[in-house]
Order: structure tokens, then C-alpha cells, then sequence
């Protein structure tokens, strides 16, 4: 069984796992802002995972870079892709952990991403999980510790909760622009929201629409962050981060999934970046890029 690291401050608590360097739990009081799993897993549907060296999807686990074709083992057996990245289902390893009463704790957790099939290049990661009154910042950081240049992509898979049913939440996603899929989730076109079921930059309920879809061309708000936001019966949480960094989201509903919640997954480029090149982070040898987002309830 992986070990946990309990972290509490502003009223909350929250639980992360060696395992994906997840979390694991967030609480606020009782109630929880994401779905939570056993400690003994396994996880379900990337919860509270990270997604690295890539987000989302690489189209039939295949992709160029630097004139050389690689192949990624496909993961997502119905569709031929290779799903979510290659560290969320890894274990990391506990580096620095802080508790100060009930104010604020933080734990840092890393991993090496040694070459691999498909992708062979070397990342050290690194992610802090710091949980004060503002709520719980993931930071993650990736260095390319090899000798070639790597792709790179990040993004983080919390499903939050406001509810038991997802259609009665109320749903915020300041976007301009919707990535309409094609039937294998790679990008399609991409559309104004407006005009389209899903266009949340107004606050309204989900109903019966089936949210599986990338966003962008995020609108922040005065202090320069997005929020993407779920109220429901049990109340509210969101997600904010620098769109600067993380300009993508996918938002996931789970219709048909069976599981509870909201999946916000703030992105730092779209599905199949790898191919399309859209916002693809090319780190040199010795380069470091840096992101982070934060959970709070509201």
C-alpha cells in the first residue's frame, strides 16, 4: 500500500498518495471537494492524478518529433490512443513534508521519467501539494535531465464535487472557444461556444448535456486567473490557475462513466499535441517549466 501524507489548513484536510503523487482527499469541514478512492486504490478514472509528460490523448499512440517517429504504448484500447501520460499510475517518491498545526502543510513529491518506448527522453518532476485558507496549490515543475530536446505537455485530473448528480450542478467555464472531438476524443474543429450546448460563460445548470470537451481562449478574471466553478447542493468549488501557463481545460461530466463529480482538467496544450504541435513545450537539455493550479471550496 503506498503512503499517504495528511496535510491540513483553513479548515481543510486533504490526503496524498505515493502513488501518482495524487490527491487523494479534499475535505473543507465535511464535506469533500473531489472524489475520493481507498487508500489501497486502485484509482479510478485518473482521479486526482497528474497527467505528464502529456495531457489527454496522443492519436494512436503515435507521433514525430525531431524527424524521428516514435509509438507510444495505447492505453485507450477503444479509441487506439495513449492516454493521460506516463506517471499516473507510478509511484512517487516523498521528498520534504510540513505540517504546522492546523494553518498550512505542504508535501514534495518527485519522480523521474526515465526513456521508455514511445518516449524516450529523461524528465526529473517534481510537485508540491500545499494546502492553506486559500485552498490546496499543486506545483508541478519538469526538467529535461537528458541530452535531446523532449516534449512535454502537463495538466492535472480532479473530479470535483458539488452533489451526487452531476446534471443539477451549476456550471462555470469562462471560455471563448470549444474543441468539438472527433469519435476517437482527437481535436475536430474548433468553435465559438456560443451557439453550442456548451457554452458555460454564464453560470447554468448541466442538465442532460454530455460535457467531454477541450476549452480555450480563457477569459481570467482581475487578478489574472481563470475559474472554472461547480456550485451544487453540498456547495461549491473551483479550480483557478494562469491561463498564460494552462491555456486549455477539459471538462468531463463522466456521462456514462458511472463514477461522481466533475472532471476540471486545466491543460497546458490540447488533445494530440503531440502531433499538431498546438502549444506543445519544447524543453532543451537543462530547461525547467513550471505550473500550477488550486482547488478551493467557494
Amino acid at each position: 500500500m503506498s503512503q499517504q501524507f495528511t496535510l491540513r489548513g483553513g479548515g481543510m484536510r486533504a490526503e496524498i498518495s505515493e502513488r501518482a503523487a495524487a490527491v487523494r482527499v479534499l475535505r473543507h469541514g465535511e464535506r469533500d471537494l473531489v472524489a475520493d478512492w481507498p487508500q489501497e486504490g486502485p484509482i479510478p478514472f485518473y482521479s486526482g492524478t497528474l497527467l505528464a509528460p502529456w495531457p489527454n490523448r496522443v492519436g494512436g499512440g503515435r507521433y514525430t518529433f525531431g524527424g524521428v517517429t516514435h509509438r507510444l504504448p495505447v492505453n485507450e484500447e477503444a479509441r487506439g490512443n495513449a492516454l493521460h501520460g506516463l506517471v499516473a499510475e507510478v509511484d512517487w517518491q516523498a521528498v520534504e513534508w510540513l505540517a504546522v498545526e492546523d494553518e498550512h502543510s505542504f508535501v514534495r513529491l518527485a519522480h523521474t521519467v526515465t526513456p521508455t518506448p514511445g518516449y524516450p527522453f529523461t524528465l526529473a518532476l517534481q510537485v508540491r501539494h500545499s494546502l492553506t485558507s486559500d485552498g490546496l496549490t499543486t506545483t508541478l515543475t519538469a526538467e529535461n535531465t537528458g541530452d535531446e530536446v523532449a516534449p512535454y505537455g502537463c495538466g492535472p485530473h480532479p473530479w470535483l464535487l458539488a452533489g451526487d448528480n452531476v446534471e443539477e450542478y451549476e456550471l462555470l467555464v469562462p471560455a471563448e472557444k470549444v474543441l468539438l472531438p472527433d469519435d476517437r476524443m482527437l481535436p475536430g474543429s474548433l468553435e465559438d461556444v456560443s451557439g453550442t450546448p456548451y457554452d458555460f460563460g454564464s453560470p447554468r445548470t448541466i442538465g442532460g448535456t454530455a460535457v467531454d470537451h477541450t476549452f480555450t481562449e480563457l477569459v481570467p478574471d482581475a487578478d489574472g486567473l481563470v475559474r472554472v466553478r461547480v456550485r451544487g447542493p453540498e456547495g461549491g468549488v473551483e479550480v483557478r490557475w494562469d491561463a498564460s501557463v494552462l491555456p486549455w481545460v477539459q471538462v468531463c461530466s463522466g456521462t456514462g462513466f458511472g463514477y461522481r463529480g466533475l472532471a476540471v482538467e486545466p491543460m497546458t496544450c490540447p488533445p494530440d499535441a503531440f502531433n499538431s504541435g498546438t502549444d506543445l513545450i519544447v524543453l532543451q537539455p537543462g530547461g525547467k517549466v513550471e505550473t500550477s493550479w488550486t482547488i478551493s471550496p467557494v
